[in-house]
């Protein structure tokens, strides 16, 4: 994430704190990345040089029509600034902010296969009482683990898979003096 991002994304969180509008506007952000995601010839449109800053903001009213004019705003200053493609990083950065204050830990579990929803049920309710926040809990699966679960949350890792076993029971023995 830049650092215009989390200026930007910031900046926007603590407006819309203050004024208790920040889940509604997380949701809009939400929406605006995946809009743009999904439709990238829309996204290289408004930040076509030769098209005016005029239409520019005229597209971004229609298509935002029903959006908070904060949300529809921020578009707006950012493709005015050339920095609509960095709108994903301003929404993480919003994100952690939103979280932070509401106490929501993001955590990613990679697992071998998927995992049972009584096994995703109980290791999101194990995480929230060991953390004492509310887990907002992922699932990717990545066949070269081969068993196990790594877990990924607040830029810690636990890593308690079969592949990392392995791979520390192959670096002891590479050390090993016989």
């Amino acid at each position: 994430m830049t650092e215009l991002a989390k200026r930007y994304g910031g900046s926007l969180y603590d407006l819309a704190a203050g004024e208790a509008l920040d889940a509604q506007l997380l949701a809009e952000l939400d929406t605006a990345v995946a809009a743009f995601a999904a439709e990238p010839a829309y996204l290289r449109l408004l930040c076509a040089p030769n098209l005016p800053k005029k239409e520019r903001r005229a597209l971004l009213d229609e298509a935002f029509a029903g959006a908070h004019p904060y949300t529809v705003n921020f578009l707006k200053l950012l493709c005015d600034e050339g920095a609509l493609r960095e709108l994903p990083g301003c929404a993480r950065a919003y994100r952690a902010l939103y979280n932070k204050a509401h106490g929501i830990l993001e955590v990613t579990a990679t697992a071998a296969a998927p995992l049972p929803a009584a096994a995703e049920a109980r290791l999101r309710q194990i995480l929230e009482q060991k953390t004492g926040k509310q887990v907002e809990l992922a699932v990717k699966v990545d066949k070269t683990l081969l068993g196990g679960v790594r877990l990924d949350m607040d830029g810690v890792q636990l890593d308690g898979t079969v592949r990392h076993r392995l791979d520390t029971l192959k670096a002891r023995l590479a050390e090993a003096t016989l």
